[in-house]
């Protein structure tokens, strides 16, 4: 079964993202890390317990790779946005074989003490236009979520929306199981591909798209 783990903000730069971010939360991001395989880095945020956020941009730092990046950053423009949400699972290839087409084959990473399974697709892009959630399997006990500070951020609910509605629903039809405080923290509606999330914040209720 799947459970959200995080949610990705995609930027053409980092100091783009973060900025943005924090514009629109009023919280700082704590930092990140790069990830070497990817040629990506990033900065977090807290998002609970057992939940974070993630600014992500290709790293420039970094020589490009021989294989399409993640979260289909090599195609990235425009502003910085919500571009996917990722899931976590105890099996990772039990997950990928209940999942559409194009969910992506395993790859080992780590980042410091973290090591995790994560599926990549071969083009880089998620099935349904990037709506479907990456799917990611934690190796050992360590998650960056609590180790990040709590600033009282939470999410309340998903938003995601696409043209093939009813078949993103089906496709995510009894695998995932994820009980959050707002119910149904995750709605799918008909429209262009896209996703927001409604967080809480000490300034109040804040959107990202």
């Amino acid at each position: 079964m799947l459970t959200l783990d995080h949610l990705a903000i995609s930027a053409r730069t980092l100091d783009e993202g973060t900025a943005a971010v924090e514009a629109a939360l009023g919280v700082p991001l704590a930092p990140g890390g790069q990830h070497p395989h990817m040629a990506t880095h990033n900065r977090l945020l807290s998002l609970g317990p057992d939940l974070y956020l993630e600014v992500i941009a290709a790293d420039p730092a970094q020589p490009r790779p021989a294989w399409p990046r993640w979260f289909d950053l090599d195609r990235f423009t425009g502003p910085p946005r919500l571009t996917n949400w990722i899931c976590r699972c105890d099996d990772l290839d039990a997950a990928l074989a209940m999942s559409p087409p194009g969910t992506g084959t395993p790859v080992a990473l780590a980042r410091g003490d973290f090591r995790w399974r994560m599926a990549v697709p071969d083009t880089g892009i998620l099935p349904y236009d990037n709506t479907f959630p990456a799917l990611i399997e934690w190796q050992g006990a360590a998650h960056p979520a609590p180790r990040l500070p709590d600033l009282g951020v939470r999410l309340i609910g998903l938003e995601i929306t696409h043209p093939d509605a009813d078949g993103l629903r089906h496709a995510l039809k009894g695998c995932l199981a994820d009980p959050r405080p707002t119910d149904p923290w995750l709605t799918i509606s008909a429209g262009p591909p896209g996703m927001r999330a409604r967080l809480s914040t000490p300034q109040g209720e804040r959107l990202l798209a």
